[in-house]
Parts: structure tokens; C-alpha cells; sequence
């Protein structure tokens, strides 16, 4: 249909590699940001109570504020972190994969994104954050109703759901920031509060940033790492003889890893805006048009990657899966260690691992999360 292609609802999707690399990339592709909703014809249709509340986060921002609040959190998982949280992923990936052992023993078979895929993830950035283990299931189902406001059209139940979510979550950030601003410990919340205070702000605009930025990390960060260590499992069982292949050539692992994020990204689509009269793919568009970058679209291109719709473990393909420019996503490394971390310990401890069926997704268009995954060994 080409590179560009007029969306139902205005706009465009931008489908091929190039243009939507070229999107993510190029400084004048700005986020739907607070300044952008009140130019349209009709503002209120961004006013629901989630919208209003994802637009302060890092992902609705444009520079200078997104520099600015990017600048603060630092290289958040450069390697000296990633070394030090590699450890205590393993123990926990260990620890998971001992209770998927025992669920399949008692049951014949487990679930794999309720018993690992999900818990994993939350169990790394709850630790790294310092939040109690009694509170991940709360923050999980949060985090699952609250990013039906980040689809392209979510329906008016959608929406209550989501902004009862969302305000779920601004109660729960907004006393951890409370409490670790009065404890002012040695943790990672309250070191972006002292950030904040040296920075000049008064002590109501710092905490609303901090929380911003704590709830923003922890959301961004569970469901689409849970969706990839599914996703991973199924790709790798769904065909015979690709499990035990990789078992014994363990030294692949990661480039599985990589074409999985290529052939089934867990955020399909991500919207940006013209900041300024621009041509794209041949099409011109004037100032404040609204695009939408098409992840799955884009690595499937066939000019970039040849046979794209074939899973290829060697492929040493490329993809756009952790976006680019300014919005490069903060937790690419850690969601590449966290696989590779399950990975191997799969294929080590489970050399007959089998889906029992088909995965289950949840009816999404954005954020793409598999609900279920029944596995047997």
C-alpha cells in the first residue's frame, strides 16, 4: 500500500523502514505533546483523565523539557548497572523456573506468561526501585488497565477502566515519592529527589516530576518486557526442531533474541507529529499532521530485511523495535538481559519444552501483551 498511507481516522501510517527510521529519528518529528492537543480543532478529545496524564510523562515530551527530565535520570541501566542487576535476574529467573517446573508437574502443564513472563520483569524493576514484593501484583493489574488509553481509539470503557487505573497509580507513586522523600535514603527514588531540589524547583514541582518519572519507568517497562519473554517461547517452540537447535548452539542466543524483537515487536504502533511543513516518502504533509509509525510494518520491509515473514535465527537483521532519536527506549538493555538471562536457563532446564497451544493476546492494537501461553516439558 506504500510507505505512507492515509489512516481512517486522519492522518497517516507509516509503514516502511526508512520513513518511519527517518521518523523516529529526525528532530523535527515531535510528540503529540500538551502544545499539540490544544492547536487541534477539537482538544477535548484528548481530555480523559490518562491521556491528560501519560502527556507529562517522558514519552509525551519534546525537548527542552524531555532533555531536561532525560538529562536528570542519567545512563539509567549502562553496563556497570546491567552487571550488577545480572546476578539477582538470574537467581530470580532461576527461582521462577523452579515454580513453572513444579506448576507442570502438579498440572500437566503451566501457563508460562502468568508464572514467568509477567513476574520476572516486575520482580527486576520492583527490586530496582525498592518496592515491596506484596505490592507487584497491584502494580501489575494497573498497569494492564491503564494502557487502554494509549490505543489509537479506545472506546469510552476503555477509558473509565483506564482512568481508574490511572488514577490507582497516581495514588500509589505519589506516597512512594512521599515516603522516600521523607526517609531520604540512599535509593534510587529519593536520588532523583535530591536531583530535582539542587535543580531549584520547590518541593511540589520536584515530587510531581519524580513521580512522573517513577510510574512512567515502571509501566513502560513490565508489560512489554513480559510480551517479549512470551513471545521469545512461542517463536522458539512453534516450530520442530528450533528448540533443540538452539539448545546446541547456545552461542545464538542472542541473535534469536534480536529476531524476535524484529518479528513480533510488543509495541506495534507509536504517534508523532509534524513540527514543522515536511515531505515524507513523497507525500507532503503540512505542520502538526499526525503519523503513525508501524514497528511490526517496518522490520517486516522486504528492502530491509529479505524474506522478511520467515522467523530466521541468523538472520543478523535489523529492526526498529526500541524506537530511535530522543525517545530511544531507556530499558533496551535490561529487556535484552532479562531474555537472554530466561533463555538461557530454558534451554538448559528444559530441552523438552512444548506449547500446548496457541498463545492468547488481549484484543490491543498498540501494546501488544500476551495473556496466556500453556507450555508442557
Amino acid at each position: 500500500m506504500g510507505d505512507l498511507v492515509p489512516a481512517p481516522w486522519g492522518g497517516y501510517l507509516v509503514t516502511g523502514y526508512d520513513a518511519c527510521d527517518q521518523v523516529l529519528r529526525g528532530r523535527t518529528w515531535l510528540a503529540p505533546d500538551f502544545a499539540w492537543q490544544e492547536r487541534q480543532s477539537d482538544p477535548k478529545r484528548w481530555d480523559a483523565v490518562a491521556t491528560q496524564e501519560m502527556s507529562r510523562t517522558l514519552s509525551r515530551l519534546n525537548a527542552p523539557e524531555h532533555t531536561r527530565q532525560r538529562r536528570s535520570l542519567g545512563n539509567l541501566f549502562d553496563r556497570n548497572t546491567l552487571r550488577d542487576m545480572g546476578p539477582r535476574i538470574e537467581a530470580d529467573v532461576t527461582e521462577l523456573l523452579d515454580r513453572l517446573a513444579e506448576r507442570i508437574q502438579a498440572d500437566g502443564g503451566a501457563d508460562f506468561a502468568g508464572v514467568v513472563s509477567e513476574q520476572l520483569p516486575i520482580n527486576t524493576v520492583g527490586r530496582w526501585l525498592g518496592i515491596g514484593p506484596q505490592d507487584y501484583p497491584h502494580i501489575l493489574t494497573m498497569t494492564h488497565n491503564q494502557v487502554h488509553a494509549q490505543e489509537l481509539l479506545p472506546t469510552k470503557s476503555q477509558l473509565a477502566v483506564s482512568e481508574q487505573a490511572t488514577r490507582d497509580l497516581r495514588e500509589y507513586f505519589t506516597r512512594l515519592v512521599r515516603e522516600r522523600r521523607e526517609a531520604n535514603g540512599d535509593d534510587l527514588i529519593a536520588g532523583w529527589i535530591r536531583t530535582w531540589d539542587a535543580l531549584g524547583g520547590d518541593r511540589e514541582d520536584t515530587d510531581r516530576v519524580v513521580y512522573d518519572l517513577t510510574m512512567f519507568v515502571t509501566i513502560a517497562s513490565l508489560e512489554t518486557t513480559a510480551t517479549l519473554l512470551s513471545s521469545m517461547v512461542w517463536l522458539l517452540l512453534r516450530s520442530p526442531g528450533r528448540w533443540q537447535w538452539l539448545r546446541e548452539h547456545p552461542e545464538h542466543i542472542d541473535g534469536a533474541i534480536e529476531e524476535v524483537l524484529r518479528y513480533d515487536p510488543p509495541i506495534r504502533v507509536n504517534s508523532r507529529v509534524a513540527g514543522e511543513d515536511t515531505v515524507l516518502a513523497g507525500t507532503y504533509l503540512p505542520k502538526d499532521t499526525m503519523v503513525h509509525v508501524m514497528y511490526g510494518a517496518a522490520n517486516r520491509d522486504p528492502r530491509r530485511n529479505p524474506d522478511p515473514h520467515t522467523f530466521d535465527l541468523l538472520r543478523r537483521g535489523s529492526h526498529l523495535t526500541f524506537g530511535g532519536g530522543a525517545h530511544y527506549c531507556l530499558g533496551a538493555g535490561l529487556a535484552r538481559m532479562e531474555a537472554r538471562a530466561l533463555l538461557g536457563q530454558l534451554l538448559r532446564r528444559f530441552p523438552t519444552l512444548e506449547a500446548q497451544s496457541a498463545p492468547e493476546y488481549a484484543p490491543r492494537m498498540v501494546f501488544h501483551r500476551v495473556t496466556s501461553l500453556r507450555v508442557v516439558a
